[in-house]
């Protein structure tokens, strides 16, 4: 492929061939190079490091997830009906991923144990990592159960404990602590159900009765959330 016509997609399809075929310790930037019939540096003029290649990757791999929860996020109806739907696209989702392409999700599973430390920690590093890349992805899907939250307070189906505002709380102050709020419970609500979204927990999501077990938590998550 001639370097002019090389693009980023271009790049990371084949980095995904090659992270399957090697896993990500043996894999490297010249393979990839190798797979395009390009040489390593044109791959460097898109991405100027196999940390920021990887985290690419994983970008690319989370994005499809976020867009299909996005659809749901987004919809109109009742907020509580999109967030039993939001949930069960979000298990649905990741539990695909981990059976359809094991290799991948393998591969994944080993850029994540390589960031660990970083995700453990919270870090904010930015999109060149892969711990950067989970924790943006993070944000991103308790950013969209909070506007289900949000939309369901105001529709009234749904409701979410106070947060304290601090000094005189009049107009902003009351606006920023119902933010908190929303936000409270988005990040409760995630972390409540991981279990059924967490990579770490990938092989139990084929088990016996692990449906059952999901409609249950999810039925308590959204009455807890009723007015």
């Amino acid at each position: 492929m001639p370097s002019e016509t090389l693009t980023p997609e271009h790049i990371l399809e084949a980095t995904e061939d090659v992270l399957r075929r090697y896993g990500p310790a043996k894999a490297t930037v010249v393979d990839v190079a190798r797979v395009l019939g390009v040489s390593h540096g044109s791959v460097y003029r898109h991405f100027p490091s196999k940390a920021a290649l990887h985290a690419a990757v994983a970008a690319r791999w989370l994005d499809r997830t976020e867009e299909a929860l996005e659809a749901v996020a987004g919809a109109e109806g009742p907020a509580d009906v999109r967030l039993r739907r939001w949930l069960a696209v979000l298990f649905d989702t990741k539990r695909r991923k981990a059976h359809d392409d094991p290799e991948m999700f393998a591969t994944y599973m080993a850029l994540i144990g390589e960031s660990g430390p970083a995700i453990r920690a919270g870090s904010e590093s930015g999109s060149a990592t892969v711990a950067g890349v989970v924790a943006r992805h993070v944000a991103e899907l308790r950013g969209q159960l909070a506007l289900i939250l949000e939309d369901g307070v105001r529709q009234g189906v749904l409701a979410v404990p106070p947060a304290v505002a601090a000094g005189d709380a009049e107009g902003a102050a009351v606006a920023q602590a119902a933010r908190r709020s929303v936000e409270g419970a988005a990040g409760a609500v995630f972390d409540a159900t991981r279990r059924f979204h967490d990579p770490a927990f990938a092989p139990g999501w084929r088990e016996p009765g692990v449906e059952a077990e999901f409609a249950l938590l999810v039925d308590v998550v959204v009455r807890g959330l009723r007015p």
